[in-house]
């Protein structure tokens, strides 16, 4: 079927499931930490805004959350299931860091986060200023174990191979391999830039329904300010990552680039776009620029870039698509950075919540982070193969022996279960965003208590019908 073996099947399925499982600890990740920030604003100012912010995002955080949580026990059990002989391999390094961050990120996450979702009106304020901090941390830890994993993927060290298996012999340089700190760096704060821009599209939706209050004011603001000043930090760690790249897996920069070869000792061009001809080895239809391909991967106009006729065929990623996935990634860089400058120049005039054309384009900027997560790990894994540990283990003899209807079965299945199960997670979710914070304008501040009216701490109790709101974004929909 369209050419495609078992092994395809097991890669496309493992794809499939970590595409859906990223989009939420990403969320998590960012959510938390802004949560623990909204949380510390209101101790310290007393502004009800930043409470009335924190019951509302703590909501749709406990359903991101328990989603993250179902869908990376999936991740776990494919090791066993599909790549076995992956697992056989290189379990003794990678399945203690996977014991790692269960032992200490998860579990930190699950002692403190009952106190921080039901907690509000049974313990004191610091203490739950102290569980959602804590909470906060253990998605750091967590990010902090599943990169080392994946890093010493890519740049596997300390270690030796005994009997056909890896023995690790340094701990220490296993997690803190050669590409660790640029992937760490570089996801925690993808997770950080697509969370500004999930809640500034929110905020933004609500701003075109002429929905006008400090707490949307404030959602807006918070978001942009991360978005102006943590998305130009990302393009230099990126920057910084490459060249890690360039020097440890020189063939994944050159299926990036779509560069084939080297002529005579002139320096590198970039090619900004074409299409990148395996079979042909050439890139089509190249739109280049003399020096530049030099200049960002050497920081000189001098040096070349490696290419990939270098590499024997058999060790070639497929620069059909990390070319352009790549390009994905890097091009919603750019505009998270212009949409960030943009928003302090109407900030400076005083229009930053009335300028219509700048808040559709917030609006539509709401999933570019999440949709740059999956562009660049689509990048770094395909950029990997054939290896599936780098230069030791090649992906296809590391999958399971099922056969191609075994693997056709499973991926359906998988398909049809995450759709009606993550896109009913999502959906509702989405009906949480809608409705909005509950702000107390007009009206005698209440923190709730027993007998008392409050915000319902249980995210399924907090998406009730939406009457009248409904309709106003259903028109707002047909505008768009």
């Amino acid at each position: 079927m369209f050419g495609l073996e078992a092994l395809d099947l097991a890669r496309i399925q493992f794809a499939f499931t970590i595409s859906f499982h990223i989009l939420f600890p990403a969320i998590t990740i960012g959510l938390a930490s802004y949560l623990a920030v909204l949380e510390g604003l209101w101790l310290k100012t007393h502004n009800d805004t930043y409470r009335d912010l924190y019951h509302f995002w703590s909501k749709i955080f406990a359903v991101n959350f328990g989603m993250g949580v179902v869908s990376g026990l999936v991740m776990a059990y494919q090791f066993g299931t599909n790549w076995s002989r992956f697992s056989d391999f290189a379990g003794a390094v990678t399945g203690p860091l996977l014991t790692y961050e269960v032992l200490t990120a998860f579990f930190l996450e699950a002692g403190f986060l009952g106190v921080m979702l039901f907690g509000w009106n049974k313990v004191g304020r610091g203490l739950h200023f102290f569980s959602t901090v804590m909470v906060a941390i253990g998605t750091l830890i967590s990010t902090f174990w599943i990169l080392a994993s994946n890093s010493w993927m890519q740049t596997p060290q300390g270690f030796e191979i005994v009997n056909g298996q890896v023995i690790p012999t340094d701990w220490l340089a296993i997690i803190f391999n050669p590409s660790f700190p640029y992937r760490l760096m570089h996801m925690a704060t993808a997770a950080f830039v697509a969370t500004a821009f999930f809640v500034g599209s929110s905020a933004a939706w609500h701003l075109l329904r002429g929905r006008d209050n400090p707490a949307i004011r404030t959602m807006l603001s918070m978001a942009m300010w991360m978005a102006l000043i943590v998305a130009p930090i990302q393009a230099v760690i990126g920057d910084f990552h490459g060249l890690n790249t360039l020097e440890h897996q020189p063939a994944k920069i050159a299926a990036i680039e779509g560069h084939w070869e080297n002529k005579g000792d002139k320096a590198t061009p970039l090619i900004l776009f074409g299409w990148p001809d395996m079979k042909e080895e050439k890139t089509k239809f190249a739109v280049e620029i003399p020096y530049l391909g030099s200049l960002i991967l050497t920081h000189s106009l001098d040096k070349q870039v490696p290419a990939l006729k270098e590499f024997p065929p058999e060790d070639r990623p497929n620069s059909t698509i990390v070319f352009w996935s790549f390009r994905i990634m890097v091009g919603l860089g750019f505009l998270m950075i212009f949409t960030g400058l943009w928003s302090l120049w109407l900030r400076k005039r005083d229009s930053l919540y009335t300028s219509r054309p700048f808040l559709y384009l917030a609006l539509w900027m709401g999933p570019s982070g999440l949709i740059a997560i999956l562009a660049g790990w689509f990048t770094t894994e395909i950029g990997r193969q054939p290896w599936v540990v780098y230069g030791l283990m090649r992906t296809a003899d590391a999958s399971s022996n099922h056969s191609f209807m075994q693997m056709s079965i499973t991926l359906i299945m998988f398909v049809v279960v995450y759709f009606a199960l993550f896109g009913a997670g999502l959906g509702y979710m989405m009906r949480l965003v809608r409705k909005g914070p509950k702000t107390d304008e007009g009206k005698e501040t209440n923190d709730g208590g027993p007998g008392q009216k409050r915000t319902p701490a249980r995210p399924l109790s907090a998406a009730d019908d939406e009457g009248a709101d409904a309709d106003q974004a259903r028109s707002l929909e047909k505008e768009i």
